[in-house]
């Protein structure tokens, strides 16, 4: 079997929802300066905006392909320019050696866009690879430890200043069977007193109205320092967080060592670090309790495995970061569950990103269920197709 042709398909639509879609965005590193601070995310109130998605799709001379997506205008470049040279006219199911021909050919690409690239070939290879076997992947990856997983409600998008808000959907969100929350600051050291008076007001909120019993976890999103942290942790520790995630940008390992030194709330991580060795920089360090790698980031499902059994070494919790549901769900099916005891679930962002597949994977009462189809279940739903740009790759 050989790779004969790659599409890349620039597909839109239209996402209808009821009331505003993106409430509030999250604090950013950027947001030490004035100018980018004050800014606000797009919002649209009309009831509907107008989405687009990139997905690759990998043929083979069997009529078998592979789906992956969606992926960004960089990635795509890169796939068109560069990895399709590598790829077409090889093995599909060679997945290890393709791997590590794009790795090595893309010597200054070993993170940032060309790797997410990486990621994206390699998703849609394994999806090749299951349907070549007529199974779902998790059954080519160990096989599954449980029949479902639960799911924690990520909430980036919601409001996160105006506490009546944030009480509501957390409330909404339990009542749909979500046994843990996850919500995102908007305010960093430039924000001062006034600013972090407000971030622990927002995790005083969530305790007080979701109870003693749930899992509560804290994003900072790289956007932190050192002493701002200690007094953050300092004052949310006895609402018990779950977690406090990237509290400093990804190369301040160091100081991520210090900071877990020094707080007792867990540390996790790693979301924007990629391959097994710029994971093994945090291990060795011990300067996370939980790993947090993207399966379409860090170098797809391939590498995620990698970095899990890594990670199994120092016992470590590891949650992929929630970009693909479907390729998250056959990887945390396939690990033994106290390392791995929850998956992402996105909810305004799996809105965007499951727009366009015949198959979303969306939790029921709070619990994602063991998918039945072959490869990754990442057929594309034409009926949702209102415009396609595309572009053929051929040998």
């Amino acid at each position: 079997m050989k790779i004969t042709k790659i599409i890349i398909r620039k597909l839109f639509g239209t996402i209808n929802f009821d009331g505003q879609f993106w409430e509030e965005r999250l604090v950013r590193p950027i947001d030490i300066y004035p100018e980018y601070e004050i800014e606000q995310r797009e919002t649209n109130k009309k009831g509907k905006f107008l989405t687009e998605s990139i997905f690759i799709e990998i043929y083979t001379d069997n009529d078998l392909s592979g789906i992956a997506g969606p992926i960004d205008e960089q990635q795509a470049f890169i796939i068109e320019k560069n990895l399709s040279e590598i790829i077409l006219g090889k093995d599909p199911l060679a997945i290890e050696l393709l791997w590590d021909q794009m790795h090595r050919l893309s010597v200054h690409g070993r993170q940032g866009i060309t790797m997410q690239a990486i990621s994206a070939i390699d998703c849609a290879l394994w999806d090749i690879k299951g349907k070549y076997f007529n199974t779902p992947i998790y059954n080519l990856i160990g096989g599954p430890t449980r029949n479902s997983i639960p799911a924690y409600a990520s909430m980036l998008g919601f409001s996160v200043t105006d506490m009546s808000l944030v009480a509501e959907r957390a409330l909404a969100y339990k009542a749909k069977g979500f046994d843990a929350q996850k919500w995102f600051f908007r305010y960093g050291p430039m924000s001062g007193k006034e600013g972090l008076k407000k971030n622990i007001e927002l995790v005083e909120t969530l305790r007080n109205t979701l109870g003693e019993d749930y899992d509560i976890m804290l994003d900072c999103w790289q956007s932190m320092d050192y002493q701002y942290v200690l007094e953050l942790a300092r004052n949310i520790e006895p609402f018990r967080p779950f977690w406090l995630e990237e509290v400093v940008m990804p190369d301040r390992i160091d100081i991520y060592k210090k900071i877990k030194e020094k707080i007792n709330i867990p540390l996790s991580g790693a979301e924007h670090e990629y391959t097994r060795w710029g994971m093994f920089r945090f291990l060795e360090k011990k300067a996370l309790d939980i790993l947090q790698p993207d399966i379409y980031w860090a170098g797809g499902l391939s590498e995620v495995m990698k970095i899990a059994n890594l990670a199994s070494t120092y016992d470590l919790i590891i949650i992929p970061h929630g970009h693909s549901s479907n390729a998250t769900l056959h990887f945390s099916l396939s690990q033994i569950p106290i390392h791995t005891p929850y998956q992402e679930f996105l909810i305004k962002w799996n809105i965007v990103h499951q727009h366009f597949l015949k198959y979303p994977e969306i939790p029921v009462q709070g619990q994602f269920r063991i998918p039945t189809r072959n490869g990754l279940s990442m057929e594309l739903d034409q009926e949702k197709v209102e415009k396609e740009d595309k572009v053929v790759i051929n040998n």
